[in-house]
């Protein structure tokens, strides 16, 4: 008898969880969100002093962290993408304020937030927990028994058994829902911070085992390295990247170092200090070109690291359906605007496409298939959207194998799918694995 469980995708950018019922039945778990009803839950954190709170800290997740940020960004800490540390092994714990939080809190801290804004779809947890995990974790080094021991920390505060499954594993099981013939199917999972590759064979049907996986393989680049890409190379040169200032009778490149905050758009607040201000100031006095620091200043200045990545994924949602866009940002102290082609940005992550095809031969390599072997390619995560991503299985598989849908939902789906089988030994990643 199918038994009820619950699907975790604990995503870099977003989460998703998924409720599976013992009639096979699904439903994905919705928040009221401040601006919408939605299924997919900011992966983020903010904290702020509240004497009023326990310990002193009061704290927020998923788009209630992003509002409260926004609304005070001075006097909190901001945490995105948290997961990416998570098999760092020089990760020791956040600064946050006065605090020393390690992973686990900070993974503990954000599930109670999500399970509260869950409701009633949370409030009474199946006995099967089903979470997602890479194929490989983010960083040049990842420590995947790292990885292991935080996420048992972090997870055992549902007070249920957790398994572990490769998150492509997950979109497999979800797109084998569509199929009644047996096939052989490779899924590529691209989410915030890396992309996964699974192949599995799948069975009629009612087989005995429906699905069972042949070889992965993962890397960590993903979608936060093609917005990046983006503001590398479209906004910061705008903000003096690349630009030259005079230093007594010597014209000098500008350090790289100041850019480097640059990279996520919330520790641009910390610096918003004296300090920093003042070292651009005098930057921006010697700059050749002093528009440009100005610009970066008003950008630190008023805080609008926030605005400038919201229209960072604007240009690239835009240039996944148009050949041509415009990046537009505009506030009372900024306004930046330029055209971009498909074919620019297309250049700018070039570097990563290779880097991707390399891993997706890994993952055939891993199951000892050629791509004329593969059935169907099973594309999702926000990323797919992105032509020269889907051009690239196009032209090693062909167009007709090519499936997409439900780019942010069929993993935590699928996961909740798998939580329902009789025996879990052939999904399970290999540390959780008998």
């Amino acid at each position: 008898m199918p038994t009820a469980a619950l699907g975790i995708d604990f995503g870099t950018t977003n989460s998703v969880v998924a409720r599976s019922s013992v009639d096979t039945s699904v439903d994905l778990v919705s928040f009221a969100a401040p601006d919408a009803v939605t299924n997919v839950f900011r992966s983020a954190l903010c904290f702020w002093q509240d004497g009023d709170m326990r310990g002193g800290l009061a704290h927020e997740a998923g788009p209630w962290a992003i509002a409260e940020f926004l609304d005070f960004p001075q006097g909190s800490r901001f945490l995105q993408s948290f997961k990416s540390v998570a098999a760092s092994g020089t990760f020791e714990h956040a600064n946050v304020f006065e605090k020393r939080l390690r992973f686990e809190e900070l993974g503990q801290t954000f599930l109670r937030h999500l399970i509260t804004h869950a409701g009633p779809a949370l409030a009474d947890l199946p006995e099967r927990v089903i979470v997602g995990r890479p194929v490989r974790y983010v960083g040049s080094r990842p420590d995947a028994a790292l990885a292991r021991t935080r996420y048992d920390a972090m997870f055992s505060m549902l007070g249920r058994p957790v398994h572990y499954v490769y998150e492509p594993l997950g979109a497999a099981y979800s797109f084998a829902t569509r199929l009644t013939d047996p096939a052989t199917l490779l899924v590529a999972d691209f989410g915030g911070g890396t992309s996964d590759f699974s192949i599995v064979r799948i069975d009629v049907p009612g087989a005995a085992k429906r699905c069972v996986p042949l070889g992965s393989a993962g890397i960590g680049i993903a979608g936060d390295r093609f917005d990046f890409r983006i503001m590398d190379h479209l906004i910061l040169p705008l903000l003096g990247k690349g630009g030259t200032y005079k230093s007594f009778d010597k014209v000098l490149e500008i350090p790289a170092g100041h850019f480097t905050d640059f990279g996520d758009w919330s520790r641009l607040a910390m610096m918003r200090n004296r300090r920093t201000l003042e070292q651009l100031a005098k930057l921006k006095r010697s700059a050749t070109d002093p528009a440009a620091i100005g610009r970066m200043i008003a950008v630190i200045e008023h805080e609008l690291g926030h605005g400038l990545y919201e229209a960072v994924g604007k240009l690239k949602r835009a240039l996944s359906t148009q050949d041509h866009a415009e990046f537009r940002f505009e506030s009372d102290d900024l306004t930046i605007a330029a055209d971009v082609t498909r074919a620019e940005f297309e250049s700018w992550i070039a570097p990563d496409l290779a880097r991707i095809a390399e891993t997706v031969d890994g993952a055939l390599v891993a199951a000892g298939l050629a791509p004329e072997q593969i059935d169907h390619v099973f594309l999702t995560g926000g990323s797919s959207l992105i032509p020269a991503v889907r051009a690239l299985f196009e032209q090693r598989f062909g167009a007709g194998r090519i499936a997409c849908g439900d780019e942010l939902t069929s993993i935590a789906h699928g996961l909740a799918l798998i939580g329902q089988t009789a025996d879990l030994s052939d999904w399970l990643a290999p540390a959780d694995a008998p």
